[in-house]
């Protein structure tokens, strides 16, 4: 069985489509999903689902890109994370790709969510894109790897280099490989991911985006993340079926959900 560790199955794109999207998961074994938030007006919709479905849980956050969304402060994020079903703060980080300026409230923003991992002890979901340095700088500054009384978490859609991955495995993360790593052009990650250990990886999809190959340009959805799994045994030279059985069993380790 698979787990697709990270999605927006809420988004309307795809919430439209839901009993297919279940479907489509139950015919490619993929047993569960964590849907991600990424701004508080819409986490309603996330938890709704999670608590709909028994194999579908959820995070609460706000993504780096969402400048003009309600700030969350540590005490909502606490808060709105006292609840079963979530099982992870983010999706938090920061984009120095798609944001440009005075990206202070970027940052201040991940600090925030970095704290309240430490006081749930919910691992975060981490997206870094053109910022790996301060990324990195903030985790070691706010304590959020294992080494330093925090819970650690992911780093989501990796596309960093190697050493971004040592180092946030040195803290406690683990490494999330989403369909981006079966494209032809990403030789590089496709190196990365040969020296990532299984015993650190995730896998996912980020739908409705990054399709893996053989459906790259259409619509992602969980069902596709066994396609991520199935181009990393090949990387990797070994079974699908350890790959499935690795990815799921870190999914468990680090998410702790008590619904299995």
């Amino acid at each position: 069985m698979f787990i697709d560790s990270h999605c927006h199955i809420d988004f309307p794109e795809l919430a439209a489509r839901m009993p297919e999207l279940l479907a489509k998961m139950e015919e490619n074994k993929v047993s569960h999903a964590l849907c991600v938030s990424v701004d508080l007006p819409d986490f309603p919709r996330v938890l709704a689902l999670a608590e709909q479905y028994p194999h579908i849980f959820a995070s609460v956050g706000v993504h780096p890109d969402y400048e003009d969304t309600p700030e969350p402060s540590v005490d909502q994020l606490v808060e709105l994370s006292n609840h079963p079903k979530i099982v992870a703060i983010g999706e938090t980080g920061l984009d120095y790709y798609r944001l440009t300026g005075d990206l202070e409230w970027q940052r201040e923003r991940f600090r925030t969510h970095i704290k309240a991992s430490r006081i749930t002890r919910k691992p975060l979901i981490i997206h870094t894109r053109s910022a790996s340095e301060d990324t990195l700088r903030l985790m070691r500054e706010e304590g959020a790897g294992t080494n330093d009384g925090g819970v650690a978490g992911v780093m989501h859609c990796f596309t960093e280099s190697l050493e971004v991955a040592r180092a946030s495995m040195e803290m406690g993360f683990y490494i999330s490989f989403s369909g981006i790593v079966t494209f032809k052009s990403a030789k590089e990650l496709q190196a990365v991911a040969l020296e990532v250990p299984l015993e650190r990886m995730l896998i996912e999809t980020d739908s409705p985006y990054l399709a893996p190959v053989p459906y790259r340009g259409k619509m992602n959805e969980p069902g596709y993340v066994a396609h991520v799994a199935e181009f990393i045994a090949k990387l990797k030279g070994v079974p699908v079926e350890q790959v499935a059985k690795q990815t799921t069993e870190n999914f468990f380790n680090l998410f702790k959900p008590l619904a299995h």
